[in-house]
């Protein structure tokens, strides 16, 4: 996303203020809306579903996570 904005200035030409359009400040509104919300059901149901091991579960997470080393 493009944002064409105006940077504000104080007398000692460091910036206090940014302006932009109205429309433009309503698409980030709705960008950082969809981030507060984060993932919905329906993008998760890709990874939905069972994962089969044969070792207990506990011992394989902590084997997978000692590779992470």
């Amino acid at each position: 996303m493009k944002i064409h904005k105006k940077i504000v200035v104080n007398e000692e030409n460091k910036p206090v203020e940014v302006v932009i359009t109205y429309d433009e400040w309503l698409k980030i509104e709705q960008a950082l809306q969809s981030i507060e919300k984060g993932v919905s059901r329906e993008q998760l149901q890709e990874y939905a579903g069972a994962m089969h091991i044969e070792e207990e579960p506990l011992e394989y997470q902590r084997r997978v996570r000692s590779e992470w080393k």
